[in-house]
């Protein structure tokens, strides 16, 4: 089994698991550049949670991070 056909034969399962992460990655990075208040932390320190971490960082981020919108 070469890596081309894993690849083909897992598609639809990697296609959501990808598309998950860049909606994600990309809402928390503009909410973090967007939003100057955090619970704590500051806006360096966030953006490399979201990331370095992938999936977990953005969920991190709105779970703990995301400060109150006024």
């Amino acid at each position: 089994m070469n890596d081309w056909s894993f690849l083909t034969e897992n598609l639809p399962l990697l296609l959501p698991l990808i598309l998950l992460e860049l909606v994600l990655l990309l809402t928390s990075l503009v909410h973090v550049l967007k939003h100057p208040h955090y619970r704590f932390g500051n806006r360096l320190m966030w953006v490399l949670i979201v990331v370095i971490l992938q999936i977990v960082g953005p969920i991190f981020y709105f779970g703990f991070g995301r400060g109150d919108d006024a």
